[in-house]
């Protein structure tokens, strides 16, 4: 298969790509951060010599995707089985305090990203390809939300209400659209949340789960927003 991961650089990103790593998949890993992606690459090499791990640097806000992301994808593989739309952006502050700027860079990574990505790749889709949307429980109807958090749960409840109507707009075409409402793990920008918090899962136990639903998930679920979650927040 071949697999998109955003947000490669850190957190769950970094671990989806890592646990894919050691199987026969090409994977291709997208951040902005360079230094990050250099450092990702090494790792995965000491996981498997012979991994398939693609770095492919590009900022998902400001990036021209046509011109910039798609020649670096499909120049090495046409066709794309699954795209994990992981990156994200977090801003603890109390809703009055939100600048205009701070609500569009949320927006703009959590929300607009993942549309101008799949735009952009849809051309490219193999028949059965599973589109992986990452949310949150913050986004999640009828969850706790949490002071600060007004912004980002926001950005996720958008998240998810895509993920439902691409489903249904996607579904003659044969691509499979879900989200995975994650619950906590320790990641920084957990900590940056709930820096008192220890979550019950880390980033590399949660990416696991991560990557094997995006392998297998769209057998058996369309268009569902999934809480994963074992904790409060």
């Amino acid at each position: 298969m071949n697999i998109i991961v955003t947000g490669a650089s850190r957190g769950i990103g970094l671990e989806i790509v890592k646990a894919l790593a050691a199987t026969n998949h090409s994977i291709f890993a997208v951040s902005r951060n360079i230094k990050a992606l250099m450092y990702l690459e090494g790792v995965c090499r000491k996981i498997h010599e012979q991994c398939k791990v693609y770095t492919v640097p590009f900022d998902l806000e400001s990036g021209d995707y046509n011109r910039e992301l798609l020649p670096n994808i499909i120049g090495k593989e046409e066709r794309i089985d699954v795209l994990i739309n992981n990156a994200g952006a977090m801003i603890n502050k109390p809703f009055i305090e939100v600048s205009d700027q701070e609500f569009d860079r949320v927006f703009s990574v959590n929300v607009k990203a993942p549309f101008k990505m799949i735009r952009a790749l849809f051309p490219h889709f193999r028949k059965n390809a599973h589109i992986v949307n990452i949310g949150s429980m913050g986004g999640f109807p009828g969850s706790i939300k949490f002071p600060g958090l007004s912004v980002y749960s926001a950005s996720k409840g958008a998240l998810a209400t895509l993920t439902e109507a691409l489903a249904e707009e996607f579904k003659d075409k044969g691509i499979r659209v879900n989200c995975l409402a994650l619950g906590a793990a320790r990641t920084e920008m957990l900590a940056e949340a709930f820096p008192d918090y220890n979550a019950p899962l880390s980033a590399g136990e949660m990416a696991v789960f991560i990557s094997d639903f995006a392998l297998t998930g769209h057998k058996y679920f369309n268009g569902k927003v999934l809480p994963v979650a074992v904790s409060t927040p």
